[in-house]
């Protein structure tokens, strides 16, 4: 009888109010099959936003945005603020210049229809005051175009890695921003520690991550050699529910072994050599430190501080005149320090070393050991009328000198 009934599974008293789960795999695997059977429009059209399509009428509360904006800015939108409460006012925005506190608002009327719009205002000021020109920022304004402001400043803390990791996200003659434009159809500039971007929205993650791979030193040339390959492989139709890594290039960091840094130590040093050998200098030899000599005995225990304080008797100071006697010295090397700057600067102002025209002597003189030396030439000195000819002709080349003078 007992053999007939199977035994009851033992359950866990802590398991026993638990449910089986459902196998997700299938249903997956289901709906994946059911979606691959429909067709879906390639873009889905979005009516664009009117005042019929605003059913609830007025807004019951007033919404506003504002932001500042840098001193260099002040003059351009000045001149421009026309035209941007121009474009603002079509959509029932109104906006306001405050010249005296550096910043720009923007709020909500009773004419606005559009909910949505007063965000798409603040990006307006936002994109103004990062330097955009008003042309380019009123697009903004579309619903197809959004923005993103990048935030660089923070990434790198050195200044002159960072200028530099800066300019080559613009590259040479633009070239590289130029190509970043062209492959995301998006709006890029670069103005001090930020990124400015608009265009559609699967396009602003593309520009952000060169950005940012571009300021961790990740050049942006990988990033776009990426792109170029996925908008060749998107007009293929075949491949469009397949997995694209296969095609693109995996790009790693490579790390160097010791004996590779050796040897690339040594071919640039031979390199430099070559060069100094064509230009007639000595090859330069490369400095090696000097190997010190094994002794198997440790260094002798240097003194602790409280010791050197016993010897040079700081340590029986009191506590003002151990304060006194560190702002002395301290005073001591700030001196040091200002009048070293102060020469330094002084250098500038110290006129070069100049030589003094010859006097009318001086060149007498010369000229006279000039003729010395050409009569005489490897023959010995004539006496008798060679010899006075000789001194006569000096003589008339002083003449003739002091004449001219």
């Amino acid at each position: 009888m007992a053999s007939d009934h199977e035994e009851a599974p033992v359950v866990n008293k802590n398991k026993r109010f638990r449910k089986e789960k459902r196998a997700f795999s299938l249903v997956i695997l289901h709906v994946h099959s059911s979606l691959q059977s429909l067709t879906f429009p390639h873009s889905w059209k979005v009516d664009q936003f009117t005042a019929a399509d605003n059913k609830a009428g007025t807004f019951t509360e007033e919404s506003s945005f504002a932001t500042l904006f840098p001193k260099y800015r002040e003059k351009y939108l000045r001149e421009a603020w026309s035209a941007v409460t121009q474009a603002l006012d079509t959509h029932g925005i109104a906006c306001q210049l405050d010249l005296i506190h550096g910043s720009m608002s923007v709020r909500t009327t009773r004419k606005t229809y559009d909910p949505y719009i007063i965000l798409k205002a603040r990006d307006l000021i936002k994109l103004l005051a990062r330097g955009v020109a008003v042309g380019q920022a009123v697009k903004i304004l579309d619903d197809n175009v959004a923005c993103d402001i990048i935030k660089i400043g923070n990434i790198v803390r050195n200044k002159e890695r960072f200028v530099k990791r800066r300019q080559r996200i613009i590259g040479p003659d633009g070239s590289t921003l130029k190509a970043i434009e062209l492959l995301t159809q998006c709006y890029v500039l670069v103005q001090g520690n930020t990124v400015s971007v608009m265009g559609p929205y699967k396009s602003l993650k593309e520009v952000r991550r060169i950005v940012l791979d571009c300021m961790k030193n990740i050049h942006p040339i990988y990033r776009i050699k990426e792109l170029m390959i996925k908008r060749e492989l998107a007009k293929d139709p075949q491949l469009a529910t397949e997995s694209w890594d296969r095609f693109l290039p995996q790009f790693r960091k490579k790390h160097l072994r010791t004996s590779e840094k050796t040897a690339k130590k040594h071919e640039k040093l031979e390199t430099k050599n070559e060069a100094r050998k064509a230009a007639g200098l000595a090859p330069d030899a490369a400095s090696k430190p000097e190997k010190k000599v094994y002794t198997p005995f440790p260094p002798a225990q240097q003194p602790r501080k409280v010791d050197l304080q016993l010897e040079s008797g700081e340590y029986f100071l009191k506590p003002h005149e151990k304060k006194r006697r560190e702002e002395r010295e301290r005073r001591e090397k700030q001196n040091e320090t200002t009048a070293k700057r102060r020469a330094e600067r002084a250098e500038v102002y110290v006129a070069p070393i100049e030589e003094a025209a010859p006097t009318v002597d001086e060149r007498r003189k010369r000229r006279r050991k000039e003729l010395e030396t050409e009569m005489d030439g490897d023959e010995p000195p004539n006496e008798g009328k060679a010899g006075k000819k000789k001194k006569r002709k000096v003589k008339d080349v002083e003449d003739t000198e002091s004449g001219s003078l």
